[in-house]
């Protein structure tokens, strides 16, 4: 070894034999003094940020509670920082087929019901039955032979009597005879009408031909006063004629002397609601006549129109 380091050395040996190490509880000081200050240096960079969010909070709502006033359109929004800011609950969305689908219409029933519309634009319910409420027959069937008269409105059918007799508004009622458009002028006539037309309180109209079709069908068959045959009554389809309509047939067997041997006399009665008016078309014949089908159907929808004219 040259003298230059055996010199250096020993230098060094004489410097680290005057400096005292440093003993084990003064590093253990040392080290909770840097552990203390790394604390407190967190603790107020927490209550630096979050004085600030307070503070941040009190500038974006205003003390007296009013929205807070949103950025001017032109000053960018602030670069969050640190953890990210909490928001409120997303707005919900309206599903699109709410938004595109049109309500639910309402579900309508069918039929035409006797009881009245309500409103400002309604009809108001007819209280008398004026002489143009009476159909006119077609020129072919005309006798000149028409009166007015009270009367039954319908055969009697066992003695059954209808409830709704009791709703009745007003009751007219007319006899008229007609012939048929191949009976030439001068003769008989081929038949005879009893015409009634009743109007009823709301809603019980319906109730008149509900009743008369349970007493043609509680009475098959009876006698009649000074009628010595038996009459049987039965239901008949009826067609369409106004709101409803009701028809039944009567037959018994042609008086002795009356008519060819076996052959019936027949009668057809058609009731016919509009509304809450009902018109009855009561064929009684001429003498003992047959009925015509034909005749009494036309005559019913002549009935009918001349009812919803006057109601119209």
């Amino acid at each position: 070894m040259s003298v230059e380091l055996s010199d250096l050395y020993r230098s060094l040996s004489t410097v680290a034999d005057g400096q005292e190490l440093t003993r084990p509880e003064s590093l253990r000081r040392l080290a909770d003094r840097r552990a203390r200050a790394r604390i407190a240096g967190s603790t107020l960079a927490v209550a630096l940020l979050v004085g600030g969010v307070a503070v941040g909070g009190r500038l974006a709502y205003p003390a007296d509670g009013s929205a807070p006033l949103p950025p001017p359109a032109d000053t960018p929004g602030p670069v969050p920082t640190g953890a990210p800011a909490t928001s409120g609950p997303s707005p919900t969305r309206t599903p699109a087929s709410t938004l595109s689908s049109p309500p639910p219409s309402r579900t309508t029933t069918s039929g035409t019901p006797s009881q009245p519309a309500t409103g400002p634009g309604a009809p108001r319910p007819p209280t008398s039955i004026p002489d143009r409420a009476f159909f006119v027959l077609a020129a072919p069937n005309r006798t000149g032979l028409e009166s007015s008269g009270d009367g039954p409105a319908l055969p009697t059918l066992c003695g059954t009597r209808l409830s709704s007799d009791s709703a009745m508004v007003q009751r007219r009622g007319r006899y008229l005879a007609y012939k048929l458009s191949e009976t030439p002028t001068g003769h008989v006539p081929d038949g005879s009408y009893r015409h009634t037309i009743t109007i009823y309180r709301p809603g019980r109209a319906d109730d008149a031909l509900r009743e008369l079709r349970q007493a043609v069908r509680g009475c098959p068959d009876q006698k009649l006063p000074d009628d010595s045959r038996t009459w049987r009554q039965r239901l008949l389809a009826s067609g369409v004629y106004g709101d409803e309509s009701v028809l039944f047939e009567m037959r018994a067997p042609m008086p002795d002397g009356m008519g060819e041997p076996g052959t019936e006399e027949v009668r057809l009665v058609r009731v016919v609601r509009v509304g809450d008016v009902v018109t009855v078309l009561w064929e009684q014949g001429w003498e003992h006549t047959a009925v015509v089908r034909s005749q009494v159907d036309a005559d019913s929808r002549r009935a009918v129109a001349a009812i919803e004219n006057w109601l119209d």
